[in-house]
């Protein structure tokens, strides 16, 4: 919770009801959020939580949400054309890509347990997380 923190603004002084009457953020809509814990199988089957939203119970952005995709054969491709040329090839992971990407949808939700003495907040959604319809799309672009 400590990484995905910075993707929340709290709101002070605004209770849950009154954001649901849509009267103090016009045309935020509210979003629930949910834990998804998992073991990677990594032979230290180290143990992964991700915060994730419940996009899929919001209205489609008006933002466009297509990313494209590498396929594995370009990847392939272009290892082959740097090999032949004596070309060196970098690579990297970026750790919670998504939080680097502003969340292009107005979305608010209520801080859950997990969120420890914040619990019950009213929070606003101000990066893109995973299950977001957007979220694909505005890390694409902030990448680019």
């Amino acid at each position: 919770m400590r990484n995905v923190r910075i993707a929340f603004e709290k709101i002070d002084d605004v209770t849950e009801a009154e954001m649901r009457t849509g009267k103090i953020r016009l045309g935020c809509s509210y979003c629930s959020t949910h834990m998804i814990f998992d073991i990677k199988m990594d032979g230290k089957f180290t143990r992964k939580a991700r915060l994730v939203v419940d996009g899929h119970k919001t209205r489609p952005p008006s933002s466009i949400t297509y990313s494209s995709v590498v396929t594995r054969d370009s990847v392939r491709i272009a290892l082959t054309i740097a090999s032949l040329n004596s070309l060196e090839v970098s690579a990297c992971d970026i750790g919670n890509a998504y939080l680097n990407a502003q969340c292009r949808e107005k979305l608010w939700t209520v801080a859950g347990p997990e969120f420890g003495s914040e619990k019950g907040s009213v929070m606003i959604i101000a990066r893109a997380l995973y299950g977001l319809k957007s979220s694909g799309s505005a890390w694409r672009s902030t990448l680019a």
